[in-house]
């Protein structure tokens, strides 16, 4: 599953129609992990690549110190690491501008493409908890399964806190635990009961299900959105 280099834009030949040829191809491959409603890592790929078209195009000062740059020999030889840019000429910038207007309304579709999938996805997961919530839930366990119910992905999980540059943002990490075969006897309470026992640094977990109604790729899928959505619930609840 190839990506787009993330220096796309300035590397090798700069050049209108092979740089167009560059990014249809990898659209094309973004086209087909969607068709299998697969998400991941294009989703989060095509983001990047969004915003960092708008950054350069409003800012064209970043477009020349995102290029390699070339080592003078003169102050090679008096061994000072000094550097000349390799582009001077306004018909490149120009050839840069075309590539980043045809690129970006591109990008942007494939982008609409993926929110359609992610949304719908999202809207068939369910978050309920399972026992009893403490007060303290930035941390404890999550299970995550799908139809038919047969097995339950369970991990451990921690929400971060961290300032952005308006507003706290929060980050999930999750440690994979097992996966463990659901019954009428094993219920989710159950699970949650055998870890206590099993882990003693954590006598009162929180402790969460996500179930999703319709079955999807898990590793693509599934498991990022999963994660989102449940960031949203602690932060609503919080």
């Amino acid at each position: 599953m190839e990506k787009l280099s993330k220096d796309w834009l300035t590397q090798g030949l700069i050049d209108f129609e092979y740089k167009k040829y560059v990014l249809m191809a990898y659209l094309q491959r973004v086209k087909s992990s969607f068709d299998r409603v697969e998400l991941y890592p294009f989703m989060a790929d095509l983001v990047f690549h969004y915003r960092n078209l708008l950054t350069v195009k409003e800012n064209k000062a970043l477009i020349r110190e995102s290029f390699p740059k070339e080592l003078s020999l003169e102050d090679f030889k008096k061994l000072e690491l000094t550097y000349r840019q390799m582009i001077e000429d306004d018909g490149v910038m120009s050839e840069l501008e075309s590539i980043i207007d045809f690129a970006l309304p591109k990008i942007k579709d494939s982008l609409q493409e993926g929110s359609v999938i992610y949304e719908f996805v999202e809207s068939k997961c369910e978050i309920s908890p399972v026992g009893l919530t403490p007060l303290y839930a930035k941390e404890g366990y999550l299970f995550v399964t799908q139809p038919p119910e047969k097995e339950t992905n369970i991990y451990r999980y921690q929400v971060s806190i961290f300032e952005g540059s308006q507003e706290q943002l929060r980050s999930l990490n999750t440690e994979f635990i097992e996966c463990v075969e659901k019954t009428t006897m094993n219920t989710y309470e159950n699970l949650k009961l055998a870890l206590i026992r099993k882990f003693k640094d954590m006598p009162n977990p929180a402790a969460y299900l996500i179930l999703a109604r319709m079955k999807f790729p898990f590793t693509e899928t599934l498991m990022p959105v999963a994660k989102r959505l449940f960031v949203k619930h602690i932060s609503q609840a919080a």
